[in-house]
């Protein structure tokens, strides 16, 4: 892995309370090359959770030795200069999960989404879990309207960053409300059409320049999929050469395990 790689780690689930993802975030501190890094916590999905960041210094402060910040934005409101100063000298920038949608929002508002490009440009490691997985791809399976009317919603396509091609779709193996990701995501690829990356909890994909370069777990059999329309065969395999994943073969289903 050269220098001044630009890496990503999208974690599509799990408990870091039970240390769940554990064998994930090994990786993740390994990708910094710094045995106790800077680990910059964005915790705006969770609309800055106080509960949240002690779990946080627990387990990246205490467990895995790393050298913990947090970043609020909701309740802090700190200036443009300081939110630069945590994201560009961060080593690890780490985004919990919550509302996806109030988070692009409220990231776009505050100019911290160019912020992130930049960080991504100087090699700082970014990674996250649930929405904090989403935000770095074009766009993500979300269930954040579930957050303003839990009884009447349903799963929307949240627009990232757009540092990782494709439409993400984490906890795929779960279900938010009793509604399964796995079955609404393939109906919406289907629709939509594009180039679908989802991620079982416990498991993660990197991407090293843009590029997929592996799959990790912490779980055994937690896997990450392609699910793609296959009515669209021509536009599917330009787009998987160019993001560096595995070709599609004619005729193939609608999902298949990346690894």
């Amino acid at each position: 892995m050269p220098g001044k790689s630009r890496i990503i780690v999208a974690i599509g689930g799990g408990n870091i309370r039970t240390r769940g993802t554990a064998a994930i975030d090994r990786e993740i501190i390994r990708f910094s090359r710094k045995k106790h890094p800077k680990l910059l916590f964005v915790p705006t999905a969770s609309s800055d959770s106080e509960i949240y960041w002690e779990h946080i210094l627990e387990y990246f402060g205490k467990f895995l030795k790393c050298r913990t910040d947090v970043l609020r934005l909701i309740e802090d409101r700190p200036s443009t200069g300081q939110i630069r100063k945590k994201i560009l000298s961060a080593d690890i920038i780490y985004v919990g999960g919550g509302n996806t949608l109030m988070m692009m929002r409220l990231w776009r508002r505050l100019g911290v989404d160019h912020l992130l490009r930049l960080a991504y440009r100087k090699g700082i490691v970014l990674c996250g879990i649930s929405a904090g997985a989403i935000c770095w791809f074009d766009s993500g399976h979300s269930d954040s309207m579930s957050f303003y009317n839990p009884r009447k919603w349903e799963y929307i396509n949240v627009k990232g960053l757009g540092l990782v091609k494709g439409i993400h779709c984490p906890h795929y193996n779960g279900m938010t409300r009793g509604v399964p990701r796995r079955k609404h995501f393939r109906e919406m690829i289907a629709r939509i059409g594009g180039m679908g990356i989802a991620i079982e909890n416990n498991c993660a994909i990197a991407f090293i320049d843009g590029r997929y370069y592996k799959v990790f777990s912490s779980k055994r059999n937690a896997r990450a999929y392609k699910v793609l329309n296959v009515e669209a065969r021509s536009s599917r395999n330009k787009s998987h050469r160019k993001a560096g994943f595995p070709g599609w073969k004619a005729g193939a289903e609608p999902e298949s395990i990346l690894a």
